[in-house]
């Protein structure tokens, strides 16, 4: 019996094409659905020895892939999952990941153009193995080696707030978006002034220079 697959993935030509490489090359198709509720269900009816599963579907776009990989892994152990994304950025696979790598494959969309890459990475996550796309690999060792930014030192609500302030908005403006008093706005500003060392001047240098920083980081 050949290896048995579920594949999630919510653009319709994508889903198909992946659908008719794994058919031309004999894996047996148990179902091909388009969303994370989808996705569950179909490992709970089916069993599969392994999902391919797009990093972002419905509901919420996000992180659905991962999410599912991690479940499935926990509460089906003999289903190998491998995560397809078109995104390069390192923090996606270190989130799927952190709880262990066995039966685990990251890999980025533009690889399936090579049937032999997607074919060894579900190869190695049905025997419990795991793989991670070369592409994401250098980008995790110069994450690792460059000079770390001075914004790393900020929360994720206060980056949150400052990417608030680059988008120009006053601070009641963004305590009306984030849901959080004013007060609470000019406490996060101010530990970020703090944090990136914007020694006391007039306000709106300050509120400048963070922005240019934060811009900075974001188009590098």
């Amino acid at each position: 019996m050949g290896t048995s697959v579920v594949i999630a993935e919510d653009t319709y030509i994508v889903r198909e094409g992946i659908r008719m490489l794994l058919e031309g090359a004999g894996y047996d198709l148990l179902d091909s659905v388009e969303t994370y509720d989808e996705l569950m269900a179909a490992v709970s009816e089916h069993g599969p020895d392994v999902v391919i599963t797009d990093i972002r579907m419905p509901p919420t776009r996000t992180d659905e892939g991962v999410r599912a990989a991690r479940e499935i892994r926990e509460n089906h152990p003999e289903t190998g999952v491998v995560v397809l994304s078109q995104f390069v950025e390192p923090s996606y696979a270190l989130q799927l990941f952190e709880a262990g790598a066995e039966g685990l494959a990251y890999l980025l969309k533009e690889r399936l153009g090579d049937l032999d890459q997607l074919e060894h990475a579900i190869s190695e996550v049905r025997t419990g193995g795991s793989v991670i796309d070369t592409r994401v690999v250098d980008a995790l060792v110069e994450a690792r080696t460059r000079k770390p930014s001075a914004l790393e030192r900020l929360t994720p609500r206060e980056r949150e707030v400052l990417a608030e302030v680059a988008k120009g908005g006053s601070n009641s403006a963004i305590a009306d978006r984030l849901f959080l008093s004013q007060r609470a706005i000019e406490k996060h500003i101010n530990s970020i002034f703090t944090k990136l060392d914007l020694l006391p001047e007039k306000e709106t240098n300050r509120r400048v220079r963070a922005v240019l920083m934060y811009l900075a980081e974001e188009s590098a």
